[in-house]
């Protein structure tokens, strides 16, 4: 079988490819450092991960929301100043939450899915992408499911069994909306921008990983809506 050599990248978008990585890094550093040395760590242990993980692909965006929005939620904040009131609270903070919570399980898993293609080779129907998808996905929802558990399991007080069925029934939508707008945009860039695609060692590859995950974000925003008025997920 003929091996198909990955598309190499123009000098400037990979130029343009470290200065975004580098951005979005200096980001989630700046988050982790503010809440392990400043101490606003959140009072809800698992956004002290989903902060950071998102300003994986948000970046400078991310950090922003964390010093207006995020900070509120933290330990120090509210025992200075009282728990908010998420009623009170405008309805796209709280979408913004409740994306970011879904969207950090799929970012990890995605993570991992991609490199482990790589370190193997896989290939479903010849094609690496198809791989991508099938991992990324299946990683994305075990992560995703699990960090839904220990927002909502505390929230309700309820026990494993019925915390792990509530966290299946809250995130599986929004985790497979998030899925299809980042998938989009892996066959849009893969498949049409630069065929073959770019090698995963380049820093192009992941700017235009981090696009598609915010086009994934955008595309779970309605849905975390529809989940919170149905009431199977929490509003954060």
């Amino acid at each position: 079988m003929t091996t198909v050599e990955p598309h190499h990248p123009p000098v400037w978008l990979e130029v343009l490819g470290w200065a975004g990585l580098a951005a979005a890094g200096a980001s989630a550093v700046a988050i982790a450092a503010d809440m392990a040395l400043r101490g606003y760590r959140q009072r809800m242990w698992i956004m002290n991960l989903v902060y950071p993980v998102t300003a994986l692909y948000w970046g400078p965006a991310a950090l922003w929301f964390y010093v207006r929005h995020g900070r509120r939620t933290s330990r120090p904040v509210i025992e200075r100043e009282g728990e908010p009131d998420a009623e009170t609270l405008p309805e796209w903070v709280t979408s913004a939450k409740a994306v970011s919570h879904c969207g950090a399980g799929c970012v990890l898993g995605d993570l991992g899915g991609e490199w482990l293609v790589r370190a193997t080779g896989l290939t479903i129907a010849g094609k690496a992408l198809y791989a991508d998808f099938l991992l990324d996905f299946t990683f994305a929802w075990l992560l995703g499911i699990g960090f839904q558990y220990f927002t909502i399991a505390p929230m309700r007080d309820i026990g494993p069994a019925q915390g792990l069925w509530a966290a299946v029934k809250a995130d599986t939508f929004s985790i497979v909306a998030f899925q299809i707008g980042l998938f989009a945009g892996m066959w849009g860039y893969r498949e049409i921008l630069f065929t073959p695609g770019l090698a995963k060692t380049t820093a192009s590859y992941w700017l235009l990983m981090q696009l598609a995950m915010i086009v994934g974000f955008f595309t779970a925003w309605p849905v975390n809506g529809w989940l919170v008025r149905a009431g199977w997920k929490e509003r954060m």
